[in-house]
């Protein structure tokens, strides 16, 4: 059993999972769709290609720096309408909700030493370029980490971890908040991939919560 942490910290992240029609939402942690879509950029993966070997992997998430939630929008014109044409009269405005100055350490766990060792090398030299949720969200700091692969199970590995960012004043005395997935407890995200990602179909599974007294010290 190995884990490989990875930091996801930039000035804007956005990690839907429920979002229809105009309206873009987020969670208020990573959604593992958009961490594994993330993986996926980097090895040069294509959407029409299998995941199910990342899909596999069991993900945990630890808040270092819980995001502001804020809400953009986006227009367009020449939208598609139910007759199948576009009608160029017509604007349309898309509320697009994200958050802004978070820091996350995420942790993916799996037996196969080689797929993890893969993606670490990839991490650091990605085929192409990596973003936090959406395209135009690039991370603010490196995704790999140079200590990031442990021979260690998915809890010690993200409890253990040194801080990857400070928290907001507000939360400085407060533990940081623990997502770890879980076979058959916790709460029901539909972000698991049961299909290539250009099908676009995704499954439950369990997230577990808790917190942790993290160190404090900043990651190397």
């Amino acid at each position: 059993m190995a884990t490989l942490l990875m930091r996801l910290a930039g000035p804007m992240q956005s990690w839907g999972t429920t979002s229809r029609f105009d309206e873009r939402d987020t969670q208020l942690e990573p959604s593992k769709s958009g961490v594994l879509g993330l993986v996926c950029a980097a090895l040069g993966r294509d959407r029409a290609e299998p995941v199910d070997d990342l899909a596999r992997l069991r993900m945990g998430v630890r808040v270092d720096r819980e995001g502001v939630l804020m809400r953009d929008y986006q227009t367009a014109t020449g939208v598609m309408v139910a007759t199948g044409k576009a009608d160029l009269g017509r604007t349309v405005v898309s509320p697009r909700y994200y958050l802004a100055d978070a820091a996350f350490l995420v942790g993916l766990e799996g037996d196969d030493l080689h797929l993890l060792d893969t993606i670490q090398k990839a991490l650091k030299r990605p085929v192409w370029p990596l973003a936090l949720g959406r395209k135009s969200f690039p991370p603010g700091q490196p995704v790999w980490l140079a200590a990031g692969l442990q021979a260690v199970d998915l809890e010690t590995a993200l409890r253990n971890a040194p801080s990857i960012a400070s928290s907001q004043r507000e939360h400085r005395e407060r533990p940081l908040r623990l997502l770890l997935e879980d076979p058959s407890e916790g709460a029901v995200r539909l972000d698991q991939p049961v299909a290539p990602f250009a099908t676009r179909r995704f499954g439950p599974r369990f997230v577990r919560s808790g917190v942790v007294d993290a160190p404090r010290q900043a990651h190397p």
